[in-house]
């Protein structure tokens, strides 16, 4: 760039936005990169503040802001996400599908500890909806040195920062346990909020049925909703450390691979994950604590959409969510749009 008075700029060509900010009106760009100042421009450039303007010099080292901001939203997009227009030297990411977004930490972590360069996105491994907003991204100043961008491409290894995972249309299992939900002692209310929570993502159930509290049964009762078909078993009652709840030896005698038996997480602390290999696929296995039935939010709406868009959970994640896996059980809830659950 070089430096021209405003007053001398007629017929130059900007080579970045000019912004003006008029408080509690607007935020917007006057002119925009490339423009060919006129006379009337002139005035216009004064009444901003804008004794000096900048014109495009070119030089073969340095990317533009526009340019690097796309460059940027290349690194991290994946096929379920799509960009807004680069508006002054910013550009947007967002979601072309509902679904999980998923997030590097590390990459997102070394570009932005480059300094030059900023992606700002929203937690990773949280639901989000078509058309939500994920990140934006831009560099700092108005030019950079092309080779700042080649590292931060290589730190990215040719995989994308982030990723939106679609929701599949999951054939869901519903197994509620307990003698007195099996003897008609209480009415199960546990299974009916089961079934709109797996609802919501689009889970078709394909098999439910009730247990009394013999291990055997729901042991046998999970591997026959598998055979005929479920991608997914959820488990409600019989999860406490109570004798009498055998839910999670049920789910242990069929060879799943144990994940967790408790989670740092209020209301859920008495969760269970499993996986089961089946011959064509790995079938999830949930055991849900009781909180799950009356508690608004739980450990459930953490794991539930990592499950339907087939993202594995690992120990170690279970335990990072003691760092925001406390419910503050707000009046007016606005998950997961909050703190609940972004330790992972």
């Amino acid at each position: 760039m070089k430096q021209i008075e405003t007053k001398n700029a007629v017929g130059h060509i900007l080579c970045h936005d000019v912004t003006q900010i008029i408080r509690g009106v607007t935020k917007d760009a006057v002119f925009r990169k490339g423009h060919m100042i006129t006379e009337e421009d002139i005035p216009v450039l004064l009444r901003m503040g804008k004794d000096h303007i900048y014109v495009w010099e070119n030089d073969s080292t340095l990317l533009h802001e526009n340019d690097a901001a796309n460059q940027l939203y290349d690194l991290c997009k994946n096929e379920h996400i799509y960009h807004g227009e680069v508006k002054e030297g910013k550009i947007e990411a967002f979601a072309d599908c509902d679904g999980l977004f998923r997030l590097d930490r590390q990459k997102l972590l070394h570009i932005n500890s480059f300094g030059e360069i900023m992606i700002a996105a929203r937690h990773g491994n949280t639901p989000v909806r078509k058309g939500d907003k994920l990140a934006g991204m831009r560099i700092i100043p108005l030019l950079i040195k092309k080779e700042k961008m080649e590292q931060a491409k290589a730190v990215c290894g040719g995989e994308p920062i982030f990723a939106v995972k679609p929701y599949l249309k999951k054939k869901a299992a519903v197994i509620a346990t307990g003698n007195e939900i099996y003897y008609n002692r209480i009415t199960d209310t546990f299974t009916p909020v089961v079934l709109d929570k797996l609802k919501e993502f689009g889970a078709e159930i394909i098999f439910q049925k009730v247990f009394d509290d013999n291990p055997q049964k729901i042991t046998a009762g999970i591997l026959t909703a598998i055979e005929r078909g479920a991608q997914l078993v959820v488990c409600t009652g019989g999860m406490s450390v109570d004798p009498d709840d055998r839910t999670p030896l049920a789910i242990r005698n069929t060879g799943a691979d144990l994940v967790t038996y408790g989670a740092p997480v209020l209301p859920g602390a008495m969760f269970l994950l499993s996986y089961f290999r089946a011959k064509d696929r790995i079938v999830p296995i949930m055991g849900l604590p009781g909180c799950v039935m009356y508690a608004k939010r739980t450990v459930f709406d953490l794991a539930l959409p990592r499950i339907m868009a087939d993202d594995p959970i690992t120990a170690e994640e279970i335990a990072l969510l003691g760092e925001g896996g406390l419910c503050l059980s707000c009046e007016v809830c606005r998950f997961p749009d909050c703190g609940f659950g972004k330790g992972w």
